[in-house]
C-alpha cells in the first residue's frame, strides 16, 4: 500500500482508531462480591475488618424484603393530615411492616491497576437507602442524606494500586416514610474511570429547539474539565447511519455549545419512540481524551392556555400513571424484566404516561420509557422544610434540596420522555407565605438546569394555594383529587389548564366482591379486603368517572396520573389501623402485577386500537342460589346485552343518566344462579360484533403455568414472571381458589420469590410455598449465568401438578 496517497487526515483518524480502547472512559458496575451485614458493625470500614461470616449478596439489594412481616415494625401513631385525619392513631402496615428500619453494611473489595491511578475515577450511586455514609479504604469520602437521590464521589485522590476497600454504612429511622422505602444498595454502584481531561458527570445537555417536516435543530452543550480541546459530536440515527456531524473547538466556561441539524426528522412520541444518539469525542492536542454517546429523542412539547399539552403539534391527554419504586415481592431492589413487565401491562391498558411517586425515577425505568413510548412526569419529593413524618426529607431539606434538584435534573434531561419536572407531592408548605417562597425557589432551580420543561407540584389543599398564590406560580397547577374544586381553580389560576396530577385513589382487591353492591367511602370488612366491584374510594377521593368526566369534558384539564398502576408495599388504606394489612389497594394491579377488573374499565377508555369486553363479578357464588347479584360489563362498545344460561338480562346502553352509566354496563337485578354468563357486544348500528363468556367452576383439579416470557438471557438478573392458576377437571379457572401451592425450579435458574396479591398475606415472598388467592398467583424465575434449559414444577395437595419449560441465553 502506498501510505504516501492516504490523506493525511484520513491517517489521523486511524491512529485515534487504534487508540480508542486504551483512552476512552470504561463503567465498571459493582454488582458481584459484596457482604452485607445489618446492625452496627464497629469498624467495619476498616480494611482490616474481617467479614467472612457477613452475606454474601448481589447489588442492586434490598435487604429488607425477605421479612418477616411484623405490626411492630415503625408502628406509626399518627395522624394522617393529608387524609384529613385530627385524632393520632396507630398505624401498623403503614411502611409495609418489613423491619426496613435500623443500620447496615456493605462491603466490597474492587482492584485497580496502577495505569488507572493517573485517570480521574468516579464511584456513582444510583440509589441507597439511606443516608449512606462511604468509605474508601478506611477513610470516610463522603456521605449523602435522601435515599432517592442519584449521587457520586471523585476517589481519584483515595484509590491504590491493587485492591481497594469500599465500605458503606446506611440508616434507615423509624417514622421516616409513609410507605415502604425498601433498605440497602437497591440500585447501582459503579466506578467510571476516564481522563482527567475528560467530558463532566452528566455534562452533556440535548435540546431540539427547532423542529419542522424538513429538519430539526439538535442543540448539544457539553461540559468538559480543561480549558482547551476540539468536540467531535456525531448523531446516528435508530440504524447506526451517521445522520450528521459536527467538530468544535469553541469551549466558553468549560462548554462546548454545538448545533446540528437533522434532515428530515423523525419525532418521538409514544406511538412511534424513535431514539437517536449522540457519540461525543473530546480531543486534546489530538489525542482523543473521553468518548460519551447519548441516546436522544426529537420532539417537540407545548402547554398553552385552553389548549393544554401538545406534542409535536398534537394535543395529548395524559393518560397516566402513578408508580411507587418497589416491585412488589422483589422489593425495590430495580431490575429491568421487572419494571419492562410493568410497562408492558400498562401499555396494553392505553397508559401514555407514568409518574414517579414521589422520588426520583430509576435510569433503568427512564431508559425503557424512551424505548416503549411513555411520556414522563419525574418527582422529587415528598417533604420539603415541614414534616409529615418525623424522621422524614425535612431534616435534609435546607441542605440537601438543590443538591439532589441539580442532580436528578443533570442525571435524566436527556431522555424525550420526561415531559415536566414535580418539585413535590401534597407538601405541608402548601400554607403560607414561607411555602410560596419555597416553590418559587424550587422551580427556579429547575429552570436553571432545563429551560425547556415546566414544573408542577401535586396539590391537595386546593383553597390553601388558591388563597396563598402557591397554585398561581406554578407553571403547570397539578391538583391531587378534589375534583369539585377544578372549575373554581381553573377560574383563579392564570395558566389556562390544570392537571390532574393525582387522580382516583379508587381501592380494590382482585376478584374479591361485596354485597349489596353500592358505592362507598371507607368502607372495611371483617376480612380487610375491598369490592373490586370498582365502587369503593377513599375519604378524600373518588371513583374513576369522576376523573373521566373532567378529562372528557373540559379541555382545558390536560390528563391524570391515577393513583395508582400497581398496588405497592406499605399504606394500606382503608386499613391502615387493621391487622394484618400490610400493603395498598389502591392499584390498578394488584402487587403481583394481576390485573383487577378496574385494569379493563380504564382500558376500555384508554386503549382505543383493541376491543375490550370484560365480565365481573366471576360466577362462582355457592350459597347465593336466587339472590341478586349485579353484572358490570366494561367495554368500548356502548351497548350489550347480558344472558344468564342463554336466558336475557337484557340490553344495557351507555348514557349519562350516572356518572358510572356513562362508562360501565351494568345489570343490577341479575338473580344468580350457576352456569353461564355471556355477553354479546353491538356497534354503533346496533348489530352484534363480538361476545364473551364466563363459567361456574368445578373443583379445583389442575395448575396452569402461563409465563410473560419462555425466554429469557443467561445473565444472573433476567426474570420470567409466571402466572399460576388452578382449573377444573374442564379446563375452567377456579376464580375463589385457595389451595396452598409448592413451587421447584430446576437447571440453569433459580426460584426468587412468589406473590398472590393479598394485601392481608403474611407468607414471605422468597419462600417456595404460597397460597393462591382468588385462584391465582405469580412466580418469579431468575436465570443464571449458565445458558440452557429450565424446568418449574408447581404442586399442590389434590392437583395435578404444573410444569412449564423456559429456556435462556446468552
Amino acid at each position: 500500500m502506498n501510505f504516501k496517497k492516504i490523506p493525511q487526515l484520513f491517517l489521523l483518524i486511524v491512529l485515534i482508531s487504534s487508540n480508542l480502547i486504551s483512552q476512552t472512559r470504561k463503567t465498571i458496575e459493582l454488582s458481584e462480591n459484596w457482604t452485607f451485614k445489618k446492625g452496627e458493625s464497629k469498624n467495619a470500614e476498616k480494611v482490616t475488618f474481617n467479614d467472612k461470616d457477613w452475606q454474601e449478596v448481589t447489588v442492586p439489594h434490598d435487604w429488607a424484603i425477605y421479612g418477616p412481616f411484623d405490626k411492630e415494625i415503625d408502628k406509626q401513631v399518627v395522624a394522617i393530615t393529608q387524609n384529613g385525619e385530627k385524632v393520632a392513631t396507630e398505624k401498623t402496615g403503614r411502611t409495609g411492616s418489613l423491619p426496613h428500619t435500623g443500620t447496615a453494611w456493605y462491603r466490597n473489595k474492587f482492584d485497580i491497576s496502577k495505569s488507572d491511578l493517573n485517570k480521574k475515577i468516579i464511584l456513582l450511586f444510583e440509589g441507597a437507602m439511606s443516608e449512606p455514609e462511604v468509605f474508601l479504604n478506611g477513610k470516610k469520602i463522603g456521605e449523602w442524606a435522601y435515599g432517592y437521590s442519584y449521587f457520586y464521589f471523585d476517589i481519584s485522590k483515595d484509590l491504590i494500586a491493587g485492591k481497594n476497600t469500599l465500605a458503606v454504612k446506611l440508616t434507615n429511622k423509624e417514622y421516616a416514610s409513609r410507605w415502604y422505602p425498601g433498605a440497602g444498595l437497591y440500585r447501582k454502584v459503579s466506578l467510571i474511570i476516564k481522563e482527567k481531561e475528560s467530558i463532566n458527570q452528566w455534562g452533556t445537555f440535548i435540546t431540539t429547539p427547532i423542529i419542522s417536516k424538513d429538519e430539526a435543530k439538535v442543540n448539544i452543550k457539553t461540559k468538559v474539565s480543561g480549558e482547551s480541546g476540539v468536540l467531535l459530536t456525531t448523531i446516528f440515527d435508530a440504524n447506526e447511519n451517521v445522520v450528521n456531524e459536527l467538530k468544535s473547538n469553541i469551549l466558553l466556561n468549560n462548554e462546548f455549545d454545538q448545533n446540528i441539524k437533522v434532515k428530515n426528522p423523525v419525532l418521538w412520541s409514544p406511538e412511534n419512540p424513535y431514539l437517536y444518539k449522540t457519540v461525543s469525542k473530546l480531543y486534546v492536542n489530538n489525542e482523543l481524551k473521553d468518548e460519551i454517546t447519548t441516546n436522544f429523542g426529537i420532539r417537540e412539547i407545548k402547554y398553552e392556555p385552553k389548549k393544554g399539552f401538545s406534542l409535536n403539534g398534537k394535543i395529548t391527554k395524559f393518560k397516566g400513571v402513578c408508580l411507587h419504586h418497589d416491585l412488589g415481592p422483589l422489593g425495590t431492589a430495580i431490575n429491568t424484566a421487572a419494571l419492562k413487565r410493568q410497562l408492558t401491562i400498562l401499555k396494553d391498558m392505553g397508559v401514555n404516561a407514568i409518574r414517579s411517586s414521589h422520588n426520583m425515577p430509576s435510569f433503568e425505568q427512564l431508559q425503557l420509557c424512551d424505548e416503549m413510548g411513555f411520556l414522563f412526569l419525574a418527582e422529587s419529593f415528598d417533604e420539603w422544610a415541614k414534616p409529615k413524618v418525623k424522621n422524614g426529607y425535612n431534616r435534609f431539606f435546607d441542605e440537601y434540596a438543590e443538591k439532589d434538584i441539580v442532580n436528578l435534573v443533570r442525571a435524566t434531561r436527556n431522555h424525550p420522555s420526561i415531559v415536566m419536572w414535580s418539585s413535590g407531592n401534597e407538601v405541608p408548605d402548601q400554607w403560607g407565605e414561607e411555602g410560596v417562597k419555597r416553590a418559587k425557589w424550587l422551580q427556579d432551580i429547575f429552570h436553571r438546569e432545563d429551560p425547556t420543561r415546566p414544573v408542577t407540584v401535586g396539590m391537595d389543599q386546593v383553597k390553601a394555594v388558591m388563597a396563598s398564590g402557591f397554585g398561581a406560580i406554578m407553571d403547570i397547577p397539578g391538583l391531587n383529587y378534589r375534583v369539585h374544586l377544578y372549575d373554581e381553580a381553573f377560574k383563579r389560576f392564570p395558566q389556562g389548564f390544570l392537571l390532574g396530577s393525582e387522580t382516583a385513589s379508587t381501592v380494590s382487591s382482585r376478584g374479591i366482591y361485596k354485597f349489596p353492591v353500592e358505592k362507598a367511602s371507607m368502607k372495611k370488612y371483617d376480612d380487610f379486603q375491598s369490592s373490586s366491584y370498582d365502587l369503593e374510594y377513599c375519604s378524600w377521593s373518588n371513583l374513576p368517572e369522576d376523573d373521566f368526566i373532567l378529562q372528557d369534558d373540559k379541555p382545558w384539564v390536560i390528563g391524570e396520573f391515577v393513583w395508582t398502576g400497581f398496588d405497592y408495599l406499605g399504606e394500606p388504606t382503608p386499613y391502615d389501623e387493621s391487622w394484618p394489612s400490610r400493603s395498598s389497594y389502591f392499584g390498578i394491579n394488584d402487587l403481583a402485577g394481576l390485573p383487577k377488573d378496574r385494569y379493563y374499565l380504564y382500558r376500555s377508555r384508554w386503549n382505543t386500537k383493541e376491543e375490550t369486553l370484560h365480565i365481573l363479578p366471576h360466577w362462582n357464588w355457592k350459597g347465593r342460589e336466587g339472590e341478586k347479584t349485579p353484572v358490570f360489563v366494561y367495554t368500548n362498545y356502548n351497548s350489550a346485552e347480558l344472558f344468564v344460561n342463554g336466558k336475557s338480562m337484557g340490553i344495557q346502553k351507555k348514557d349519562n343518566s350516572s356518572p358510572q352509566n356513562r362508562y360501565r354496563l351494568m345489570w343490577m337485578n341479575v338473580t344468580y344462579e350457576p352456569g353461564t354468563l355471556k355477553v354479546v357486544a353491538f356497534d354503533e348500528k346496533g348489530n352484534p360484533v363480538s361476545e364473551k363468556e364466563i363459567h361456574t367452576a368445578g373443583k379445583p383439579a389442575k395448575i396452569v403455568l402461563s409465563p410473560d416470557r419462555k425466554t429469557i438471557k443467561a445473565d444472573g438478573k433476567d426474570l420470567s414472571f409466571v402466572t399460576v392458576s388452578v382449573v377444573d377437571k374442564n379446563g375452567i379457572e377456579c376464580p375463589t381458589a385457595t389451595n396452598q401451592l409448592k413451587f421447584k425450579v430446576k437447571g440453569n435458574a433459580s426460584y426468587r420469590a412468589a406473590c398472590n396479591g393479598d394485601a392481608t398475606s403474611l407468607e414471605l415472598f422468597h419462600l417456595p410455598t404460597m397460597k393462591l388467592f382468588s385462584g391465582k398467583l405469580v412466580v418469579i424465575v431468575q436465570a443464571s449465568k449458565k445458558e440452557g434449559n429450565i424446568e418449574l414444577s408447581v404442586t399442590g395437595k389434590g392437583l395435578k401438578t404444573g410444569k412449564l419449560s423456559l429456556n435462556s441465553i446468552k
